[in-house]
């Protein structure tokens, strides 16, 4: 069977410019003016939208211990 109405490239292109891929939304920390992808909380101070959400001082802590424990079990 053969194609009756078939598209040129031109055509197929045009339709598929709208296909590409967009970058994500960044967006300044009002806190400490790191960027941040939108409606996420900034990694660096752990604030969201004026208040803190996380705290990053333990959370890094427990990053170090978990490393520590790491090493010793390599040994």
């Amino acid at each position: 069977m053969s194609v009756r109405m078939r598209h040129t490239r031109a055509h197929t292109k045009n339709r598929r410019s709208h296909h590409a891929l967009k970058g994500p939304a960044v967006s300044k920390c009002s806190n400490c003016s790191e960027s941040h992808i939108r409606h996420k909380a900034c990694l660096k101070c752990g604030s969201y939208r004026g208040r803190q959400v996380i705290d990053v001082v333990k959370k890094l802590k427990k990053k170090q211990q978990r490393i520590k424990e790491k090493e010793k079990q390599q040994q």
